[in-house]
């Protein structure tokens, strides 16, 4: 899950944060990407060169581009909390990446006000007058690049009323992580074995199609293969195999090619290693050519899943179908 908090000045977001990073969370600060560009400009990090460099960013790179740099530095795996939301693009450029969820820390300004002197911060407002005529800049403006404060708490998933102690708001928290929690969805087996496919297809040494395949049994993966030269044999993407680095047509003199093909590769490393794949099901990134459907088939495998067409699948899921194996495309995950 990525937790995303916005929140006006003093509504209590650091103290989310930090009952989320103590719970094991990662934490992220939209506010570290603008610190981080006003100390290479030379300049004092203070709230209103924050607040100026931030809007300068958003106008020269993208509305969204802060929630961009954060999420370069997130693993796809990672519980993380992402403090510092105040502006709509950045809503939206965070819920591109599944299990987002953006929660807004809300108080009565008074109350926000008596944090933000008790906290004695050289760069807050020092009068309550001050404070509201700051708040007021920061939650709308007629720029969209800029802070907008109200129109981002508009779009959060929960929000929490911060308006009595520390052990009240962090029980807010559990409720409501526990609330979206329930809710995250979580990829099925076939999304989750193909996705994994995709990952091996990176070891690929071909230097024209990177493809992979993942031989499951009982939700368990027993092989995998990737295309390439043989064990031993130079690298296709080293000069390996001439009919690769020629370019040629697709699927075209597949007899003179020296790489192996991911299906050929899984079933024979299972083979080598002694594992039986009768009855298995074989997820490959790419539907299998002839020479590889007749090795599906004489192996055992009983179900064939692919994500993308090979040129020349017609008569290999011919085949497949007449020999009795269970052949389905996934759709492709944008």
């Amino acid at each position: 899950m990525l937790i995303g908090l916005t929140g006006k000045n003093g509504s209590g977001k650091g103290e989310v944060a930090n009952f989320l990073m103590s719970s094991g969370y990662q934490f992220f600060s939209l506010s570290d990407v603008v610190r981080d560009e006003v100390r290479s400009r030379g300049l004092g990090v203070t709230r209103e060169n924050l607040i100026v460099t931030a809007n300068e960013m958003r106008a020269g790179l993208g509305a969204g581009v802060l929630a961009e740099k954060v999420l370069q530095k997130i693993g796809p795996d990672a519980h993380a909390v992402i403090d510092s939301i105040r502006n709509p693009f950045e809503v939206e450029a965070l819920r591109r990446r599944k299990g987002f969820y953006l929660i807004s820390i809300e108080a009565d300004p008074k109350t926000r006000f008596e944090r933000t002197k008790a906290r004695n911060r050289e760069n807050d407002p020092k009068t309550y007058d001050e404070f509201l005529a700051l708040e007021a800049r920061e939650a709308h403006t007629n720029d969209p690049t800029t802070q907008q404060l109200n129109r981002t708490a508009g779009m959060a998933d929960a929000v929490i009323e911060n308006s009595g102690t520390v052990d009240e708001l962090k029980e807010q928290v559990r409720q409501v992580i526990t609330a979206l929690a329930a809710d995250t969805e979580r990829p099925g087996w076939d999304d989750y074995f193909m996705e994994i496919a995709k990952v091996v297809a990176l070891r690929s040494n071909c230097i024209k199609r990177k493809v992979a395949a993942v031989v499951v049994l009982d939700k368990r993966i027993i092989s995998t293969g990737s295309n390439g030269t043989p064990r031993g044999v130079k690298n296709c993407s080293e000069g390996g195999c001439p009919r690769c680095n020629h370019f040629g047509p697709s699927g075209d003199k597949l007899e003179q090619c020296l790489c192996s093909h991911a299906e050929e590769n899984a079933i024979v490393q299972a083979a080598y290693h002694g594992v039986s794949i009768k009855g298995a099901t074989i997820y490959s990134t790419y539907s299998p050519c002839l020479i590889c459907t007749k090795m599906i088939i004489n192996s055992g495998l009983a179900e064939v899943v692919y994500s993308r067409s090979y040129s020349i699948e017609e008569t290999p899921l011919k085949l497949l179908n007449e020999a009795g194996v269970k052949v389905r495309q996934l759709e492709e995950k944008k």
